[in-house]
Protein backbone atom coordinates (compact mmCIF):
# COMPACT_ATOMS: atom_id res chain seq x y z
CA UNK A 1 0.00 0.00 0.00
CA UNK A 2 1.36 3.61 -0.81
CA UNK A 3 2.25 5.51 1.63
CA UNK A 4 -0.40 8.50 1.17
CA UNK A 5 -3.19 5.53 1.27
CA UNK A 6 -2.05 4.83 4.45
CA UNK A 7 -2.01 8.23 5.66
CA UNK A 8 -5.53 8.74 4.68
CA UNK A 9 -6.58 5.34 6.83
CA UNK A 10 -5.00 7.19 10.12
CA UNK A 11 -6.93 10.24 9.31
CA UNK A 12 -10.41 8.41 8.79
CA UNK A 13 -9.21 6.78 12.24
CA UNK A 14 -9.31 3.31 10.49
CA UNK A 15 -7.47 0.02 12.60
CA UNK A 16 -6.21 -0.91 9.07
CA UNK A 17 -3.80 1.92 9.39
CA UNK A 18 -1.65 0.28 12.11
CA UNK A 19 -1.82 -3.08 10.81
CA UNK A 20 -0.74 -1.90 7.44
CA UNK A 21 2.35 0.49 8.76
CA UNK A 22 3.64 -2.49 10.47
CA UNK A 23 3.10 -4.50 7.24
CA UNK A 24 4.85 -1.96 5.30
CA UNK A 25 7.28 -0.11 8.16
CA UNK A 26 7.60 -2.92 10.97
CA UNK A 27 10.79 -4.13 10.28
CA UNK A 28 12.38 -1.07 9.19
CA UNK A 29 11.20 0.26 12.96
CA UNK A 30 12.47 -2.37 14.58
CA UNK A 31 16.03 -2.27 13.52
CA UNK A 32 16.16 1.64 13.98
CA UNK A 33 15.01 0.85 17.84
CA UNK A 34 17.25 -2.13 18.14
CA UNK A 35 20.40 -0.69 16.78
CA UNK A 36 19.95 1.69 20.13
CA UNK A 37 18.17 -0.65 22.51
CA UNK A 38 19.93 -3.97 21.69
CA UNK A 39 17.40 -5.73 23.51
CA UNK A 40 14.31 -7.27 21.69
CA UNK A 41 11.96 -6.74 24.62
CA UNK A 42 12.46 -3.05 24.41
CA UNK A 43 12.33 -2.91 20.74
CA UNK A 44 8.74 -4.39 20.66
CA UNK A 45 7.30 -1.84 23.20
CA UNK A 46 9.46 0.83 21.61
CA UNK A 47 7.99 0.05 18.02
CA UNK A 48 4.46 -0.21 19.52
CA UNK A 49 4.54 3.12 21.06
CA UNK A 50 5.70 4.25 17.55
CA UNK A 51 2.56 3.29 16.61
CA UNK A 52 0.37 4.66 19.26
CA UNK A 53 2.60 8.51 18.35
CA UNK A 54 1.69 7.67 15.03
CA UNK A 55 -2.05 7.35 15.23
CA UNK A 56 -2.12 10.51 17.87
CA UNK A 57 -0.14 12.43 15.43
CA UNK A 58 -1.71 12.00 12.49
CA UNK A 59 -5.25 13.73 12.76
CA UNK A 60 -2.44 17.21 13.26
CA UNK A 61 -0.02 16.11 10.96
CA UNK A 62 0.07 14.74 7.86
CA UNK A 63 3.56 13.21 7.16
CA UNK A 64 5.02 13.52 3.19
CA UNK A 65 7.69 10.98 3.96
CA UNK A 66 6.16 8.27 5.80
CA UNK A 67 8.95 6.72 6.88
CA UNK A 68 10.92 9.12 7.82
CA UNK A 69 8.39 10.41 10.20
CA UNK A 70 7.96 6.60 11.87
CA UNK A 71 11.83 6.70 12.05
CA UNK A 72 12.17 9.79 13.79
CA UNK A 73 9.75 8.62 16.44
CA UNK A 74 10.97 5.33 16.74
CA UNK A 75 14.27 6.53 17.29
CA UNK A 76 13.54 9.74 19.91
CA UNK A 77 10.97 7.06 21.81
CA UNK A 78 14.35 4.24 21.98
CA UNK A 79 16.57 6.98 22.74
CA UNK A 80 14.34 8.08 25.73
CA UNK A 81 14.19 4.31 26.88
CA UNK A 82 17.78 3.77 26.88
CA UNK A 83 18.24 7.23 28.63
CA UNK A 84 15.26 6.08 31.44
CA UNK A 85 17.25 2.81 32.16
CA UNK A 86 20.30 4.07 32.21
CA UNK A 87 22.00 2.36 29.38
CA UNK A 88 24.82 4.57 28.93
CA UNK A 89 26.00 4.33 32.38
CA UNK A 90 25.99 0.67 31.65
CA UNK A 91 27.26 1.00 28.41
CA UNK A 92 24.93 -1.65 26.34
CA UNK A 93 24.45 -1.45 22.65
CA UNK A 94 26.06 0.78 20.15
CA UNK A 95 24.66 4.12 21.16
CA UNK A 96 27.30 4.77 24.01
CA UNK A 97 30.18 3.52 21.18
CA UNK A 98 28.72 5.75 18.70
CA UNK A 99 28.33 9.18 20.93
CA UNK A 100 32.40 8.53 22.24
CA UNK A 101 33.27 8.27 18.74
CA UNK A 102 31.35 11.62 18.22
CA UNK A 103 32.55 13.32 21.15
CA UNK A 104 35.72 14.49 20.01
CA UNK A 105 33.99 16.62 17.23
CA UNK A 106 30.44 17.71 19.30
CA UNK A 107 30.42 19.66 22.27
CA UNK A 108 29.24 18.60 25.52
CA UNK A 109 26.53 19.80 27.71
CA UNK A 110 23.05 20.22 28.67
CA UNK A 111 22.55 22.79 31.13
CA UNK A 112 19.90 25.12 29.67
CA UNK A 113 22.29 28.42 28.68
CA UNK A 114 23.46 26.01 26.24
CA UNK A 115 20.11 25.79 24.43
CA UNK A 116 20.79 27.71 21.61
CA UNK A 117 24.62 26.45 21.08
CA UNK A 118 22.73 23.04 20.69
CA UNK A 119 19.96 24.16 17.92
CA UNK A 120 22.98 25.63 16.54
CA UNK A 121 24.90 22.76 16.31
CA UNK A 122 21.71 20.97 14.93
CA UNK A 123 21.46 22.94 11.61
CA UNK A 124 25.10 23.12 11.53
CA UNK A 125 25.26 19.09 11.11
CA UNK A 126 22.02 19.11 9.03
CA UNK A 127 24.16 21.70 6.42
CA UNK A 128 27.46 19.45 7.31
CA UNK A 129 25.13 16.37 6.07
CA UNK A 130 23.99 17.87 3.40
CA UNK A 131 27.12 18.31 1.66
CA UNK A 132 28.62 14.91 2.08
CA UNK A 133 28.75 12.06 -0.76
CA UNK A 134 26.87 9.17 -1.28
CA UNK A 135 28.23 6.53 -0.06
CA UNK A 136 29.66 8.73 2.79
CA UNK A 137 26.29 10.41 3.83
CA UNK A 138 24.57 6.62 3.96
CA UNK A 139 27.35 5.45 6.19
CA UNK A 140 27.74 8.82 8.38
CA UNK A 141 23.89 8.22 8.87
CA UNK A 142 23.62 5.06 9.28
CA UNK A 143 26.18 5.08 12.43
CA UNK A 144 25.35 8.08 13.76
CA UNK A 145 21.73 8.61 13.37
CA UNK A 146 20.03 5.05 13.16
CA UNK A 147 23.62 3.69 15.40
CA UNK A 148 23.99 0.84 12.98
CA UNK A 149 27.08 -1.19 14.11
CA UNK A 150 30.35 -0.61 11.93
CA UNK A 151 30.26 -4.47 10.74
CA UNK A 152 26.15 -4.04 9.78
CA UNK A 153 27.44 -1.03 7.76
CA UNK A 154 30.33 -2.74 5.78
CA UNK A 155 28.07 -5.50 5.19
CA UNK A 156 25.39 -3.45 3.36
CA UNK A 157 27.26 -1.50 1.72
CA UNK A 158 29.85 -4.62 0.46
CA UNK A 159 32.89 -2.31 2.03
CA UNK A 160 35.18 -3.85 3.79
CA UNK A 161 35.73 -2.97 7.89
CA UNK A 162 38.33 -1.18 7.11
CA UNK A 163 37.28 1.20 4.52
CA UNK A 164 33.78 1.95 6.67
CA UNK A 165 35.84 2.75 9.54
CA UNK A 166 38.00 5.05 7.73
CA UNK A 167 35.44 6.59 6.13
CA UNK A 168 33.65 7.24 9.10
CA UNK A 169 37.42 8.40 10.81
CA UNK A 170 37.45 10.70 7.67
CA UNK A 171 33.66 12.04 7.56
CA UNK A 172 34.68 12.43 11.62
CA UNK A 173 37.11 14.82 10.84
CA UNK A 174 35.27 16.45 8.57
CA UNK A 175 32.46 17.17 10.25
CA UNK A 176 35.48 18.67 13.10
CA UNK A 177 36.80 21.04 10.79
CA UNK A 178 33.14 22.43 9.97
CA UNK A 179 32.23 22.79 12.87
CA UNK A 180 35.36 24.90 13.72
CA UNK A 181 34.87 26.86 11.17
CA UNK A 182 31.30 27.50 12.24
CA UNK A 183 32.59 28.53 15.98
CA UNK A 184 30.75 25.15 17.23
CA UNK A 185 33.95 23.54 18.43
Amino acid sequence: MEDAAIVDLYWSRSDEAVRETERKYGAYCRTVAYNILSSREDTEECVNDTWMRAWNAMPDKRPARLGAFLARITRNLALQRAESRKRLKRGGGELPLALDELSECVPDGTDVEREIERRELSEALRRFVSTLAEPEKTVFLARYWYFAPVEEISEKLGFTLSKTKSMLRRTRGKLRDWLEKEELC
